[in-house]
């Protein structure tokens, strides 16, 4: 099983590499036109948290390792992102943006690691209160696209939902809970399939709608949605 956990692990490192850096395309438009426009940090703030909590969690617990690599590269993609988002956010919006990355990627992550630290004094305590935190975030941001699937229903256009980024967290939810399933692991377990099961209902209701008679009236109110991206694991 130890063979098979880690190919599997391997195949959800590839995959979850590919979902970090689904967003480039977005942060290249960001950098030519030299503004964020109507694009949200929010997503990307919260991916970084979530990606530097879930290195500390494989750091912390035996046999992780394989977690612990993905998200620290997706701790440094998703850096690259806040900072350019940073870099090229209107004045307007500056200091909330930079209130926003200052509380969630320094402050919140620094409390929960000396938190759990100093409350539990062996590793398996700390692994485990980890584990709860990175395991509650991950269900909350996998979440985050039934805002867009609203936009599809409403519109009746997949316009604001891309194909590829909803198709390869449909895959990272799958893998990363076979994987889990592997070494009972009910803290990547839980939100990777319900990351599965959302990404399934955006497939399906990608599926629908591609093909739809778009609701003319809500396009022409010029409706813009920020892309989202649910946090990995």
């Amino acid at each position: 099983m130890a063979d098979l956990s880690f190919y599997v692990g391997v195949i959800g490192n590839v995959i979850s590499v590919l979902v970090f850096l689904s967003p480039v395309e977005t942060f290249w438009k960001i950098v030519k036109g030299r503004s964020t426009e109507e694009y949200e940090c929010l997503p990307y703030v919260c991916t970084l948290m979530s990606s530097s909590l879930w290195t500390y969690y494989g750091i912390v617990t035996p046999g992780e390792y394989l977690v612990s690599t993905v998200n620290g590269f997706g701790a440094l993609a998703e850096s690259i992102y806040v900072l350019i988002f940073l870099f090229f956010v209107p004045k307007s919006r500056f200091l909330k943006t930079v209130a926003m990355v200052l509380a969630l990627n320094v402050c919140f992550p620094v409390i929960a690691i000396l938190g759990t630290r100093t409350a539990f004094g062996d590793a398996n305590s700390r692994s485990t209160s980890m584990g709860f935190i990175c395991a509650t975030l991950n269900i909350i941001m996998y979440g985050s696209p039934l805002s867009v699937i609203k936009t599809v229903v409403t519109t009746r256009s997949v316009q604001f939902m891309p194909f590829w980024l909803s198709f390869f967290l449909f895959l990272n939810g799958a893998i990363w809970g076979v994987y889990a399933l592997l070494l009972h692991d009910v803290f990547l377990l839980v939100p990777n399939g319900m990351g599965f099961l959302l990404g399934t209902v955006q497939l399906l209701i990608y599926a629908y709608y591609r093909n739809a008679r778009p609701n003319v009236q809500d396009h022409e109110e010029g409706l813009i949605i920020p892309p989202s991206q649910p946090l990995l694991s």
